[in-house]
């Protein structure tokens, strides 16, 4: 006996018939393959794309037009599926499609067969083995706004003849998806969505992700074969740990973290593809068989069902994600609270699904031949966008890095106005071929930081120019260095005024030393004055010549005065952390405080010496050694002491106490405390913190909403999982929760 789950999986592409963007380092583009388009074509048609754009056509200019705008989709359908080398954001595709969809709507006289409305787009690459789903991976509707999904639950109503409709509402992963069959329990093949009827064979790779089970029982509920449908993904802290790698390796980082796990799904190399820690969701069961008179399994009655019996058969689904919800107005208002977390998330979302939960009713609504009419989409906001790069700016920073920062037309991502791009170094210019004038496709990724992805060369037109790395520095004249081990030129004067101005914001920051007050634009006035040449002269500052600058009156000059006197009591490790020792950080400050008894007793540590220091390693020790063999630090250090700043450690010295000797870390929303004040119970009580889950870890403290590090610490035996409650009966305080 066989039974299809209705024809619909919800590896859902970003747009309405876009798969998930794959990474161009699959090697696959214009120079490698036979091109459709020639290069005069492609820049036609860009050049409609713009026009369509910024001012799409109406009445009947819009009908004379409508052949062009299929032409238009169809060819940025085939830079997206068979090129993997696309020429627009996703958000803009979608903006097209839904042209295109409301004038046929409008006018269904004038659709035609191969409207890419009317099927899924064809086209695969090359690269590994073509199989064929056992169910089609459609594709699904989008909505943008509250209203587009009023809309839709009228028409889902109307169909079903339902006052009311129950439905399940689960985060739109954005990673890569995958389409997984299993045989008389076994996985047998893993494979990508492809164009929704065929994809490719990655089943060796898959094979690598430890949270995708390679077996599972579902003999014991008379299932002899079964397509189940997901997404692979890499978290947004395996996502940051390998681009250090990349840095440490001088290799340009990788956008976002789904092209860095689809990049590693197509890798030729599966044992590679098994050290980059990615993950699978399991969320949907596309195709089911039966041994004869076998009854369906009860949970795969609803869609909420399927989720909870897949984590039951051994799979990460989003169950404990999903929410069910009787009528549309509650699944509305979650989608839009739903956004709002979003980077709080351990991986990235770039929607939410809605689906009616009954099954049954599924198969009554039924689908279009593009989508199900018993399943949307809720789209946040876009995060990808176009724009032209006009010039390159070559910023100083505190430790002598010379950064290119490239100014581009203002461009809507994320809600935000983006028109400045860090391009990290110049080796990153050199490998994306980056040139003014160039259009670019530009990323705010869950970290909210913009990021060039690519430029678009095939839209060149002649008049681009080179961008050329200076030799000397933009700021002093200085000749830029660059060590051998390094992928960034440096000003080696330490004595540089951009150095200086960098080094006194980062001096006087929340996390050093605190100077409220201050501020950049004050500092910056100080320093243009001469009252600022170097961060000991914080502490001279002419009070009395204040005044006379526009905005500053009496009140604010004896705030200020307050602010920076009161931060002379600054305990060593923020007076380590606000000197910007390269690589030290918060946590390194503080371990480095407690096993010193004056700052100054550094000079006579050793590299080795200082690895023994904890979360200290070679890198880390090099950097320490060398601030504390430079003569110009020095003397700071021995001027700040004199203007009354305390270089001792005895601030950080070991408390006895509860805590002595465990170690602790927080995760998740505690009800009773803030994050801060925990942390700073720990150490009081003679604890320590730590900055992740390892072996070295006591105690992970989970509250709600506790993330990847709680399924990390389930996995490592020595680590102790408690709630708030017994954290403050280990501290010998009342849970007041």
């Amino acid at each position: 006996m066989q039974f299809a789950i209705p024809l619909y999986s919800p590896c859902l592409p970003p747009t309405d018939v876009l798969p998930h963007r794959e990474p161009r380092e699959t090697g696959l583009s214009l120079t490698h393959s036979r091109a459709m388009y020639t290069t005069e074509q492609t820049k036609e048609l860009q050049h409609h794309t713009r026009d369509w754009l910024s001012k799409p056509a109406e009445g009947a200019d819009l009908m004379k037009r409508l052949h062009q705008l299929r032409d238009i989709l169809r060819f940025h359908e085939y830079r997206y599926y068979v090129l993997n080398d696309p020429l627009i954001a996703d958000g803009e595709y979608d903006r097209l499609y839904k042209m295109l969809e409301s004038a046929e709507r409008g006018h269904p006289e004038v659709v035609s067969p191969d409207s890419p409305t009317q099927r899924v787009a064809k086209g695969l690459s090359s690269t590994f083995r073509t199989v064929q789903h056992l169910v089609p991976m459609l594709s699904l509707e989008n909505s943008y706004e509250e209203a587009e999904l009023l809309d839709w639950d009228r028409k889902a109503r109307e169909l079903s003849g339902l006052e009311e409709i129950e439905y399940c509402v689960e985060p739109k992963f954005d990673g890569a998806s995958i389409s997984l069959l299993y045989e008389n329990d076994l996985l047998v093949r893993g494979a990508t969505r492809g164009d929704g009827v065929e994809g490719e064979d990655i089943t060796v790779n898959l094979r690598q992700i430890r949270s995708m089970p390679l077996s599972a029982p579902f003999s014991r509920h008379g299932i002899r074969q079964i397509e189940i449908r997901g997404e692979v993904l890499m978290t947004k802290e395996h996502f940051r740990k390998y681009n250090e790698q990349l840095a440490e390796q001088n290799l340009p980082p990788l956008a976002n973290p789904r092209n860095a796990a689809s990049g590693t799904l197509r890798l030729k190399d599966a044992s590679e593809a098994g050290k980059r820690n990615l993950e699978a969701f399991l969320y949907h069961v596309s195709y089911v068989s039966l041994d004869e008179g076998a009854p369906m399994p009860a949970g795969l009655v609803t869609h909420a069902g399927s989720l909870a019996w897949l984590w039951e058969m051994g799979f990460r689904s989003p169950d404990r994600e999903k929410r069910v919800f009787k009528g549309i107005h509650e699944v509305a208002r979650h989608c839009l609270a739903f956004e709002q977390q979003r980077d709080e998330l351990p991986y990235e979302i770039d929607g939410m699904v809605v689906k009616v939960d009954s099954v049954a009713l599924q198969e009554r609504l039924g689908m279009t031949t593009h989508h199900p009419r018993w399943a949307i989409a809720f789209k946040f906001k876009a995060r990808q966008g176009t724009s032209t790069l006009r010039q390159v700016e070559f910023q100083v920073g505190r430790t002598g890095s010379v950064t290119p920062v490239a100014k581009i037309d203002p461009v809507a991502i994320g809600g935000v106005t983006v028109t400045s791009v860090s391009m990290h170094n110049e080796e990153f210019i050199l490998d994306k071929d980056l040139r003014i004038g160039d259009q670019l496709l530009v990323e705010r990724a869950g970290d909210v930081i913009p990021y060039i992805v690519m430029s678009l060369a095939e839209l060149r037109t002649g008049r681009e120019e080179p961008i050329r790395f200076p030799t000397q520095c933009p700021a002093c004249g200085t000749d830029l260095v660059k060590p051998a081990e390094e992928a960034v030129w440096r000003c080696p004067n330490t004595q540089c005024g951009a150095q200086v101005l960098e080094r006194l914001m980062h001096f006087t920051s929340k996390d050093a030393m605190d100077i409220r007050g201050l501020g950049e634009a004050n500092i910056r006035r100080f320093h243009e004055a001469g009252w600022l040449p170097d961060v000991p002269s914080l502490y001279s500052l002419p009070y009395e010549r204040m005044q006379e600058l526009e905005g500053l009156g009496a009140r604010s000059v004896n705030n200020l005065r307050e602010a920076i006197e009161k931060s002379k009591g600054q305990p060593l490790h923020r007076i380590i952390n606000a000197l910007g020792i390269r690589y030290v950080g918060e946590t390194t400050a503080k371990a480095i405080a407690r096993e010193v008894g004056h700052l100054l007793d550094l000079k006579d540590y050793s590299p080795e010496r200082l690895q023994q220091i904890e979360d200290v390693g070679v890198k880390v020790a090099d950097s320490i050694h060398r601030f504390f063999h430079d003569a110009d630090n020095i003397r700071i250090l021995e001027r700040l002491e004199a203007q009354g700043l305390s270089l001792s450690g005895n601030r950080l010295q070991a408390v006895e106490g509860a805590l002595t000797g465990k170690t602790f870390l927080f995760t998740g929303s505690l009800q009773n405390l803030k994050r801060s004040e925990a942390e700073a119970m720990v150490e009081a009580n003679g604890g320590r913190l730590l900055s992740g889950v390892s072996s070295k870890l006591d105690f992970l403290v989970a509250g709600e909403d506790a993330g990847s590090k709680l399924e990390k610490a389930r996995k490592i035996a020595s680590v102790h999982i408690i709630d708030e409650g017994e954290f403050l009966r280990m501290v010998g305080r009342e849970d007041n929760g």
